[in-house]
């Protein structure tokens, strides 16, 4: 099984090992919101509704996936019985935020902060459509993207304090849960595609270089096409979220269009 969190080739080439070349440009991360589907699906996130930046780049990133076991007792054994697999949990993402205003002292740190507890609340779309559901959220860096998710906790320390009693620093705690799971168009009679990973589109990409990116066979453009109604693939906006559907779920729905 592919890691959780892709990895996509970044803008411009980074200098060769004792080659001279200039640095690479430092690329801030970001956590992408998505409005929330408006039929309930797991599959494509809404529009995007804002950006939280990240002031600092995180230190560390902590993944973890768990697997659900059951075992049955046996009677006068003395052994325990053979575990029988019930399922998977979804991925978690946890990670750190840092935020700093001391050269302001104003209430940035605090606006950030409230920004993050946001993404835990319904979006006023899906509340005012009945279907009240927080924002999806997507974790960007440089060419690391994120699965699709939902934060589950967000935890805040403020660390430091304008002499009125205003923070000017916390460190936030953000725990992203995965949102997508096995979809129905897995079936190969059903005709959908589930989404596995994301690529955000970058000026120069068309839909023939995200397919050989993510499956090594540019002529597989017409399935990512099709998996995010593009109808006109030679006009991409930079900074689109497209989704990439898994290459064995593409053989499983029948083979390959036009091909």
């Amino acid at each position: 099984m592919a890691s959780p969190v892709t990895f996509t080739a970044a803008g411009g080439s980074g200098s060769s090992a004792g080659g001279g070349g200039a640095p690479p440009q430092l690329t801030h991360a970001y956590l992408q919101l998505h409005e929330p589907p408006k039929d309930g699906g797991t599959a494509n996130p809404g529009p995007e509704l804002a950006r939280v930046p990240f002031q600092f780049n995180p230190k560390e990133l902590s993944l973890s996936k768990n697997a659900q076991w059951k075992r049955d007792a046996q009677r006068n054994a003395k052994k325990s019985g053979v575990p029988e697999f019930t399922g998977a949990d979804p991925c978690k993402l946890s990670l750190e935020m840092f935020f700093d205003a001391t050269d302001t002292m104003d209430a940035t740190v605090v606006k950030r902060v409230e920004q993050l507890f946001a993404c835990c609340v319904p979006t006023d779309a899906s509340r005012d459509a009945k279907k009240g559901s927080p924002p999806w959220v997507v974790f960007h860096w440089g060419g690391m993207v994120g699965f699709p998710s939902f934060v589950s906790s967000v935890t805040a320390k403020y660390t430091l304090f304008t002499p009125g009693g205003t923070p000017v620093r916390a460190l936030c705690t953000v725990t992203l849960e995965e949102i997508s799971g096995e979809q129905p168009g897995q079936n190969p009679t059903s005709g959908a595609l589930a989404a596995r990973d994301t690529h955000v589109v970058v000026a120069g990409d068309t839909l023939h270089s995200v397919a050989y990116r993510a499956y090594g066979r540019p002529g597989l453009w017409r399935e990512i096409a099709h998996a995010n109604g593009v109808d006109d693939p030679m006009r991409l906006c930079p900074g689109t979220t497209l989704l990439v559907p898994a290459l064995e779920e593409i053989e499983a729905a029948g083979g390959y269009r036009g091909q």
